[in-house]
């Protein structure tokens, strides 16, 4: 069932490498490992993956760093799996992008667990059907037109209402403030 989901293994630790990727194999994961940072973007390169798992304190481009191209040239959910513990670094990198931080001594289930939840987040993404329609669930919206179906029924909204709706639907797992909405609208 999960063979089809293509996960990287970041982390320059032969041991901790081979634990996590024993482990999601065993849970039928496509499993690829890189050592490096630079290794990590190599493979991004070249293949598509459904979850990276990143260590911070890697060899030749850092954790840091390869989270920032990533953000910049992929989308890929990222799952952060360090001993770094300064102060603030959590909620920096989950600011810059991450989807989650594990800190190392982790629990395998905890891990597995977190993948799972990232894994069934990507599955519940907005589907654009062309350039102008966009469809969520039972939402289906239609730019051109400005009008807005739930279950195949025309639902009337303000123009404000549907930009909100809009916003939320072409970014169904982004979070959005008061602000950033009333900024992007």
């Amino acid at each position: 069932m999960n063979e089809e989901i293509k996960i990287l293994i970041v982390e320059d630790d032969n041991d901790i490498n081979n634990l996590l990727k024993d482990m999601l194999e065993e849970n039928r994961y496509k499993v690829s490992s890189a050592y490096s940072g630079t290794e990590a973007l190599i493979y991004l390169k070249h293949e598509e993956f459904h979850i990276v798992l990143l260590d911070l304190m890697l060899p030749g481009k850092n954790g840091e760093e390869v989270l920032k191209e990533i953000q910049n040239k992929y989308e890929v959910p990222v799952i952060i799996i360090s001993a770094k513990e300064e102060l603030g670094i959590k909620p920096r990198l989950l600011r810059a992008g991450a989807e989650d931080f594990i800190t190392k001594h982790f629990d395998l289930d905890e891990v597995l667990a977190r993948i799972e939840v990232n894994i069934r987040r990507r599955k519940c993404k907005s589907v654009p059907i062309d350039d102008n329609l966009y469809k969520y669930k039972e939402i289906a919206l239609n730019s051109n037109t400005r009008e807005a179906f739930v279950n195949d029924t025309l639902i009337t909204l303000t123009l404000r209402e549907f930009e909100i709706l809009s916003l939320l639907i072409k970014y169904p797992n982004k979070v959005f403030s008061k602000d950033n909405i009333f900024k992007s609208v």
